[in-house]
């Protein structure tokens, strides 16, 4: 009986010590709104896609063209949208966004609701369907489809009045319920001027924020695909950058008071480019880009291609600031994408292989000065086990911290990669990034914003640690991702 009572104690004293010794539950951090919806975390994952605009411009040498132009001029003779699909997914290239209407009303699909398209070109006697073909051609190869309809038009009569926006409706309709799934519809910040409009040869303008009654216009695509991201300079999904240049602020927040979107242009362009801290809603940046200087292919621009490396500075400050870029590769008068801007991708594709091939600091050795509830749910850890949904934080009323990673040896370090957990919202307002040398921190960048990616480039150093230091954060910083290369 003394044995089975000491016994029964000596349990219960187990019991107890693994009690105190369970880890309690520690509640994760709250959100700091706003936050992206699952499809713009989608969205922000595809990091960069394709543009592919061709129309009659490209056969009449126009960037915009009048409205004028006669369908038969629509007539490449080596169409072959493998070969973009093919060249578009071997840069690393996610989607492709094809214009399938542009400003001057051609379409590139046979639409019941004009004469103005492929239907009435010389290009396969009229029974082609670039759209079709192009979008069947993503879904095979396993790339997305998305879908520019411009929203201006020169072409027809009744552009400007309300029969006009029933024809657009319809038109979305036609794309939507027939090309699908599609994953972006892009929407032109251009509307009305001057134009061909069936033959009035005039200046037509509309107010663009009124006339399409876009909340009714985009549910109308909304219902058929759910989980489409609509791209225009206000959103709602997806803002503009501000520029075609290539590139975000360095200072880039993915949330943008709606309010300033429809306050007048004057510093507009300012604000897309890098959002706002006080955002209401989350939109964050598209940097939109042609790999030529113009939008659609002219002979005179075959020596004018980006090079890989300026295509690699572009992904720095795109993707590298927490932003996705949509690059556009225009098809040439065959009616494929051009040597000269084939070989470019490939070279692109090799810089970017060859910087970031191998993640140094992949499961590596990480400590943090404070972590939150000391739950190894929020541990330093995290932030080098390269998973997505795991991440480093601290207690609600710390907003600084420092994590350390070990390398294990000396190592040449060019690029550091920093990923926010934004499903609880962006956060951090600055940061620095320091390498241990000569046995000290010498500190190698700096920066404010992180969001869904921050790459930065640092002067090529050796060493065996790297310390990253939040400096400022709008509450409780939450780094889910570091890497090194």
């Amino acid at each position: 009986m003394i044995k089975l009572n000491v016994l029964i104690v000596l349990l219960l004293s187990v019991f107890q010590l693994l009690a105190v010794n369970k880890e309690k539950p520690v509640a994760p951090p709250s959100p700091v709104f706003p936050i992206p919806t699952e499809r713009q975390l989608a969205w922000h994952e595809m990091e960069q896609y394709a543009f592919i605009h061709f129309t009659t411009n490209t056969f009449t040498g126009k960037e915009w063209g009048y409205g004028d132009e006669s369908p038969e001029v629509f007539n490449p003779s080596e169409m072959d949208v493998n070969q973009w699909v093919k060249t578009v997914k071997e840069a690393g290239l996610k989607a492709i966004v094809l214009t399938c209407k542009h400003h001057d009303g051609f379409c590139l699909w046979p639409s019941k609701f004009t004469e103005h398209s492929v239907k009435n070109s010389k290009w396969k006697n009229g029974q082609g369907n670039v759209v079709k073909e192009v979008a069947e051609a993503c879904h095979k190869n396993g790339i997305k489809f998305g879908v520019y309809l411009s929203p201006w038009d020169r072409n027809r009569a009744d552009y400007g009045t309300p029969s006009y926006l029933d024809y657009y409706r319809n038109q979305l309709r036609e794309l939507f319920t027939t090309y699908g799934p599609v994953f972006e519809m892009w929407f032109d910040g251009a509307n009305g001027g001057d134009g061909f409009y069936g033959g009035s040869r005039e200046k037509r303008k509309i107010n663009s924020s009124s006339y399409y009654d876009w909340p009714t216009t985009l549910d109308i695509v909304r219902k058929i695909e759910p989980n489409i991201v609509f791209f225009s300079d206000a959103g709602p999904d997806i803002r503009w950058c501000g520029n075609e240049r290539g590139y975000v602020g360095e200072t880039n927040w993915a949330t943008i008071n709606s309010d300033t979107l429809f306050a007048g242009k004057s510093g507009i362009n300012k604000v897309l480019n890098s959002g706002e801290e006080s955002g209401n809603k989350w939109i964050p940046a598209e940097v939109d880009v042609s790999i030529r200087p113009g939008w659609f292919y002219h002979a005179e621009e075959d020596s004018k291609v980006k090079t890989p490396e300026k295509l690699f500075e572009i992904y720095l400050s795109s993707v590298g600031r927490g932003s996705n870029l949509i690059l556009n590769i225009p098809p040439d008068r065959r009616g494929l994408l051009h040597e000269n801007d084939v070989k470019a991708l490939q070279g692109w594709k090799k810089l970017i292989n060859d910087a970031f091939s191998t993640n140094l600091a992949l499961n590596s050795a990480v400590k943090s000065d404070s972590y939150r509830g000391k739950s190894k749910l929020y541990a330093a850890a995290n932030v080098t086990d390269g998973k997505k949904d795991t991440y480093w934080a601290t207690n609600d009323d710390v907003t600084t911290g420092n994590l350390e990673i070990s390398l294990g040896a000396k190592k040449t370090v060019k690029y550091i990669s920093l990923q926010e957990y934004i499903k609880l919202g962006q956060r951090v307002k600055g940061f620095s990034v320091f390498v241990w040398k000569n046995n000290n921190w010498t500190e190698a960048a700096t920066g404010t914003t992180i969001g869904y990616k921050r790459i930065l480039k640092i002067e090529p150093v050796e060493t065996d640690k790297i310390k990253i230091a939040i400096l400022a954060a709008k509450a409780s910083p939450l780094i889910s991702n570091i890497e090194v290369y």
